[in-house]
């Protein structure tokens, strides 16, 4: 014998969204930021994160879906926003935290759950724009600092809620620094990573022992390849991680 449900929902329902803060690290050893340029109201022209709407289906009953998760929302926007795929283009991706102030955007009731994602050097060429966005450009965090661009919603809050937990966690999570360094590294761009996070510098013998530690572990490898130099001097040795 089946069960029959019967749902009642009469509480009003907010629209839910997502938004991202995508960062990389320049040829310029600058932390930098995505910003789309929003084509439509509110807050056209206004610099934004990418993101947009969950689909949240057609409601509560069991015979109709219920949209989508927020991961696939976050990757869906992602590559819709900058043409960046999830997968292929190895984006690290993590929630962030969820900004729900009422009167944040004043199309009415939007709760966005923030993400941030980290794109490797090698793959930030590949984001254009797409969407109802008009274009994209990286920003550095320093410079915007001094002159900051007009940004839409609170938009200003996520992007210093992503600086702060990456700037926690980049010392005890090696998958950020991954992340963002080519497949093959030296010891100096590992360091380096850390210190454009940080906006500080590594002491570097206390640094190098930490790398060796986490060689002799077995996180990272090296590899038979050698970066060539202009110049005379030694080719710096090239390391890989073990793990993807």
């Amino acid at each position: 014998m089946s069960a029959s449900y019967s749902y009642s929902y009469s509480y009003p329902l907010p629209a839910v969204a997502v938004d991202m803060v995508i960062l990389t690290i320049s040829p310029r050893n600058e932390l930098c930021y995505l910003l789309v340029r929003r084509g439509e109201a509110p807050f056209k022209d206004a610099g934004a994160l990418p993101g947009g709407f969950v689909d949240v289906g057609d409601g509560y009953r069991p015979d109709r879906p219920q949209g989508e998760d927020l991961r696939a929302a976050a990757a869906r926007e992602l590559e819709e926003e900058t043409g960046l795929d999830l997968e292929r283009h190895q984006v690290f991706l993590e929630q962030l935290y969820t900004f729900g102030d009422a009167g944040r955007d004043p199309r009415g009731r939007v709760i966005t759950v923030a993400y941030y994602a980290l794109v490797s050097v090698d793959f930030a060429p590949f984001i254009r724009a797409g969407d109802d966005a008009r274009d994209v450009r990286w920003h550095p965090v320093l410079e915007e600092a001094a002159a900051p661009v007009r940004l839409a919603f609170d938009h200003p809050a996520i992007i210093r809620a992503a600086l702060e937990r990456i700037r926690g966690k980049v010392d005890y999570d090696p998958r950020l620094v991954q992340a963002l360094l080519p497949d093959e590294f030296t010891q100096s761009e590992f360091r380096r990573v850390h210190e454009v996070i940080k906006g500080a510098c590594y002491d570097k013998s206390n640094f190098a022992k930490r790398f060796r530690r986490m060689l002799e572990d077995g996180r990272f490898e090296a590899t038979d390849a050698k970066r060539s130099l202009r110049g005379a001097g030694r080719p710096p040795k090239l390391y890989r991680f073990t793990e993807t």
